[in-house]
């Protein structure tokens, strides 16, 4: 491969870095993998889900420790109350399970009345959530409650143009620790 096409980060990333360390994350977000988040986002059908994280274990066991702390990021409480699931601290206990993670769901809080992402172009995302998220008052006394020796992941379900985890990281940075971003599943255009 030559040279200048070698992996590594676009300028976008080089002229103003992100707050997180690293994101990682399994799939793209199209196809299967597609039609199984759908299901389990809009219908409570958590089956395609199931499948996704046990054909990763492997590689969930290697990104996450036991020592890692999963931090999911907040949704709205109106839009939970709505759709009965939070879905990112769904997505953070299911992944737990596999790897023995820690999950702490209190610590990153969600602020404000924000239009949904999804229903927003790309600019309008970048700038929508940028005081969507605050640290609880409390958080050192709830980070001194785990033992946080390992990473701290900041966990979304699907990663489009990477605002949300950017916000949410922001705010994460300010417990002086070293921050990370997971999504299960980016759009195409991010690959």
């Amino acid at each position: 491969m030559p040279e200048s096409l070698a992996p590594g980060p676009c300028g976008h990333c080089l002229t103003q870095p992100p707050p997180q360390k690293h994101t990682r994350n399994l799939f793209v977000y199209r196809d299967a993998v597609r039609t199984a988040l759908l299901a389990w986002k809009l219908q409570g059908q958590s089956t395609g889900l199931h499948w996704l994280l046990q054909s990763s274990s492997p590689t969930l066991q290697q990104i996450f420790s036991p020592h890692d702390l999963l931090i999911p990021v907040p949704m709205p409480l109106y839009r939970m109350r709505r759709s009965g699931l939070h879905h990112s601290a769904d997505l953070c206990q299911r992944i737990a399970q596999v790897t023995s993670s820690q999950v702490c769901h209190t610590l990153l809080r969600r602020t404000g009345n924000h239009t949904r992402q999804s229903a927003l172009k790309g600019k309008q995302r970048l700038s929508n959530l940028r005081k969507a998220f605050t640290l609880a008052d409390d958080y050192p006394i709830q980070l001194a409650n785990y033992d946080v020796q390992g990473k701290i992941w900041v966990v979304d379900d699907i990663l489009t143009t990477g605002a949300t985890l950017r916000h949410a990281c922001k705010v994460m940075k300010k417990t002086q620790h070293p921050i990370f971003a997971f999504a299960l599943a980016k759009t195409p255009s991010n690959t």
